[in-house]
């Protein structure tokens, strides 16, 4: 390992740590250590694998504040945030302990005999997560991975690694054997691309930009892994001009600018009914201006810096893109650190990169919209399909709507997207597969139909 890692603190850009970047040898030998520890972890009687995810559970409750103090400073994220994204990694692996004794088969009549079928791990699993959320997403899979009976290589994103590699530590600490959990800190083209290659491990799950999931699938292909795929998103905060105005305008800050706008699931695109566009505008202005951005440590800080100073200049340059003007922006630090203010714009023409890309940064684009049939139409035009809120007092409308639109994850009145009980993924190039809820952990198995003669 001759590359370093150097992990940097978003609101101060002062070095966190310098870690030696695994390469594809250190891949490797983490998918030998997880095939290793593969029989004895499968083996485990459901109860015992159940035990074993309360015990981690448990650990990782115990480390809460250590773990969220981590994720505020290496993903500049407020740290009143971190610690609620902790307590969902908890209450991931709790949920998921109930999975083992929950992995039914069925028993199907033939001629001849009986069939039935088992569900069965598939063996050594890659796991390749995003800077946003670099443990909440990572518990994601991590979850339903190991409820299945499967050993795991996990590769945290170059930007932010350091709450991955602890969790390691908290694994063992847990009781959880060596080589169940192995963590591989290093960049994307070399480890990364190596766990996707590798002929040992059976299945790849990914979150991240839809760019480089095109590449892993494609990669994938060549030895037939498994793949699940959370890709990008541009989603629609659908306004009626029926709807709790003053509701949605103090709500909609939240739905975009929450974790800087860094999101999949951030509502980037708001869709305002014509009539009432200058109305919600008016009312939308003052909660943006009054979105704290500030140091993560600040116990009043609503918003945190961007990751890095590329993601600061790419979220810049589509702000300032053709076709888009800023109708408003609240305000963020100046000197170092990198930061950006909250910004809606308004006008957006239809083919701006403002609304045409995924910005990933605290930036809104307010688009008009004259009837139902047309909100559809413009939510609908995307190559994405992940999330999105609709506004109405009108529950049959707010129902077609919901039906209508082509994405994974929908909310009425409301900008939540994600529950640790229900399944969250998105339609068109937003990926493929689930995550949470009961369906995840089937995405980790394989069926196995065996027949027994009784003739």
């Amino acid at each position: 390992m001759s590359e370093l890692l150097t992990v940097l603190e978003p609101a101060t850009e002062a070095v966190l740590e310098e870690l030696p970047a695994a390469g594809a040898e250190e891949v490797d030998e983490a998918v030998e250590r997880a095939r290793a520890a593969l029989p004895a972890w499968r083996a485990l009687a459901p109860n015992a694998r159940a035990a074993a995810l309360r015990a981690l559970a448990a650990r990782v409750e115990d480390a809460i504040d250590e773990l969220a103090l981590i994720e505020a400073r290496n993903a500049g994220k407020p740290l009143a945030s971190a610690r609620g994204e902790m307590g969902m990694v908890v209450d991931t692996f709790r949920y998921y302990a109930g999975m083992p004794e929950r992995l039914m088969g069925e028993t199907i009549p033939v001629a001849g005999g009986q069939a039935f079928t088992v569900r069965e791990p598939l063996g050594v699993v890659g796991l390749i997560v995003p800077w946003n959320f670099p443990l909440t997403i990572a518990a994601w899979k991590l979850g339903p991975a190991l409820a299945a009976g499967n050993t795991v290589v996990l590769k945290p994103a170059e930007l932010t690694p350091l709450s991955a590699l602890r969790f390691e530590q908290l694994a063992l600490e847990a009781g959880l054997a060596p080589g169940v959990v192995n963590v591989v800190a290093g960049y994307g083209p070399v480890a990364g691309a190596r766990l996707v290659e590798h002929p040992d491990v059976a299945k790849i799950a990914f979150t991240g930009s839809t760019a480089v999931g095109r590449t892993i699938a494609a990669t994938a292909a060549q030895t037939i892994k498994r793949v699940t795929l959370e890709l990008g998103g541009k989603s629609a905060n659908i306004i009626f001009a029926d709807a709790d105005l003053e509701k949605a305008a103090a709500a909609a800050p939240w739905a975009v600018f929450d974790n800087a706008g860094q999101d999949c699931c951030a509502r980037s695109r708001l869709l305002v009914q014509a009539s009432v566009v200058d109305e919600f505008l008016s009312l939308l202005q003052p909660h943006v201006e009054a979105f704290k951005v500030g140091d993560p440590l600040d116990p009043e800080a609503m918003m945190g810096p961007l990751i890095s100073a590329r993601q600061r200049d790419r979220v810049a340059s589509l702000t300032a893109a053709e076709g888009a003007s800023v109708a408003f922006r609240g305000s963020a630090p100046e000197g170092p650190g990198f930061w950006f203010p909250p910004t809606v714009l308004a006008p957006v023409a239809a083919d701006s990169p403002a609304v045409r890309e995924e910005i990933f940064g605290p930036v809104v684009a307010v688009i008009p919209f004259s009837d139902e049939e047309d909100a559809v139409r413009i939510a609908n035009d995307t190559i994405y399909g992940l999330s999105g809120s609709i506004w109405t007092r009108d529950g049959a409308r707010a129902l077609r709507v919901a039906r209508a639109l082509e994405t994974g994850v929908l909310s009425i009145n409301s900008n939540s997207s994600v529950r640790v009980s229900t399944p969250f993924g998105g339609f068109k190039q937003s990926g493929y597969g689930r995550e949470l809820g009961p369906h995840a952990t089937d995405a980790y198995t394989e069926i196995k139909t065996i027949y027994y003669a009784t003739t």
